[in-house]
Parts: C-alpha cells; sequence; structure tokens
C-alpha cells in the first residue's frame, strides 16, 4: 500500500511551472498595457527582458507566447502578438 493519499503533492507545483506561469503573467499583462499598439515577437521580448541579456529569458518569454496563444490568451498572427478579445473582456472585468 502506499503511504501517501492518492492525491498527496498535488499542492506543489514544479519551480519550472510556477515560472512558466509568471512568464506567462507578465507577457500577458504587457500585451494588454500596450494595446491597441502591436508588437513583433523579438519587440516584445525586447520589451520586457529590457536589461536581461541572457539567451533563457527571451526563450521563456517566447514560450509563455507561444503557451498563451495555444490557451486562446493571445493571437501571433505573421508573428504580431495581440490579446484576443476573450483575453480583452476579462481585463476590463477586472478593472484594467
Amino acid at each position: 500500500m502506499q503511504d501517501q493519499p492518492s492525491d498527496a503533492g498535488l499542492d506543489f507545483i514544479p519551480p519550472t511551472a510556477a515560472q512558466d506561469l509568471k512568464d506567462q503573467a507578465v507577457v500577458l499583462t504587457h500585451v494588454l498595457a500596450v494595446q491597441p499598439v502591436q508588437l513583433i515577437v523579438p519587440e516584445l521580448v525586447r520589451e520586457i527582458g529590457a536589461g536581461a541579456a541572457e539567451f533563457t529569458e527571451g526563450d521563456a518569454l517566447e514560450r509563455a507566447v507561444r503557451d498563451l496563444t495555444g490557451l486562446g490568451l493571445l493571437r501571433c498572427p505573421g508573428g504580431v502578438v495581440m490579446p484576443t478579445r476573450a483575453a480583452v473582456r476579462f481585463n476590463e472585468l477586472l478593472g484594467g
């Protein structure tokens, strides 16, 4: 038999997953804040990662854009990053 209940560990978020969530929040917040200005992915990475010289920072932000696009919160036609109508509406509901 197991020593732990079957739901043990569900509250634990691996450090990389927690960082991914933070990166997604930063990207979405920035895209919503600058709209209607449209940025291409490299511009977005430069704006958010200003002063960060690490490649991993840019890679993490690009991954956040990809993940948010997959979730339906961002659109990236032709590499231009834009919030979806759902993301904009949710931001409005939150008072943004």
